[in-house]
């Protein structure tokens, strides 16, 4: 029989499991554990998603400076290839004045010429044979006229006299048409008054005669109606001009024919 003063024995395994305090201890630690783990992958998903987020940061900037870089360079290309091209012209431009810095000038002076051949053809041959002073002033009108030339030469201005040449609307400016079956179409035949370049400019054209009906005109006039109706169209109205001014345009054209066979031009 037992005592029952004697207080009752307790196994271990069953104290401990019927213990409420040690269940919730171990109860609260399980939790702990798993709040733990809990806590740990929200850090590590934390700090993924804090990577990337910094990771498409950089890459943006990356991209936005690169556009940056790439419009600067683009701009600094830009401003190399326009001073380039301002120095060019500015090049260009300081050697056409130099060039050109005495086309107004010539342009006045050649009349200069123009005087001197009159003076030189106002003189008729049998004068200067009668007279030895009338001679020399001629001479020397002559060696000036002669000089003159020569400085405007030496200054880039040249003289154009285009006489049996072929006709170019850059340096000559025809006055009128001629009728000449036996020389090459736009042939210049005669020239009423010399012309002027500078360098490569023209600084006066030449007024010239330009001859029609030659070869090129009749292959011309075969194969196209028109160039033929041209022809005879110019040749009437020569014709006409002719008939209304009478002798006097045979005397004008002999008087420019003697200006161009005078040997001082």
């Amino acid at each position: 029989m037992s005592d029952p003063n004697t207080p009752p024995k307790s196994d271990p395994a069953s104290g401990a499991a019927s213990d409420p305090s040690k269940m919730r201890q171990a109860s609260d630690t399980s939790k702990t554990g798993r709040l733990d783990d809990d806590a740990g992958d929200d850090a590590a998903a934390t700090a993924a998603d804090v990577s990337a987020d910094t990771a498409a940061v950089l890459a943006a900037e990356v991209e936005t400076l690169q556009m940056q870089v790439s419009d600067l360079t683009d701009r600094l290309l830009r401003a190399h290839a326009d001073l380039d091209n301002l120095r060019k012209r500015a090049e260009r431009e300081k050697q056409e004045t130099a060039q050109y810095a005495i086309s107004n000038f010539a342009k006045d002076t050649v009349a200069l010429v123009d005087n001197f051949e009159r003076a030189v053809q106002a003189v008729t041959p049998e004068a200067v044979e009668q007279d030895p002073h009338l001679k020399a002033l001629l001479d020397g009108v002559t060696m000036t006229e002669r000089e003159f030339l020569n400085v405007l030469d030496r200054h880039g201005v040249k003289r154009v006299s285009p006489k049996g040449e072929p006709f170019d609307p850059r340096l000559h400016q025809a006055v009128m048409e001629r009728q000449e079956p036996s020389v090459a179409n736009g042939t210049v035949v005669e020239v009423f008054q010399p012309g002027y370049v500078i360098e490569d400019r023209c600084l006066r054209p030449a007024m010239v005669v330009v001859a029609r009906g030659g070869a090129k005109a009749a292959a011309a006039g075969s194969s196209s109606g028109a160039g033929g109706d041209d022809g005879e169209k110019a040749a009437k109205r020569e014709s006409g001009t002719a008939a209304s001014s009478g002798d006097g345009t045979d005397a004008n054209d002999k008087t420019m024919g003697s200006d161009n066979d005078n040997p001082s031009q």
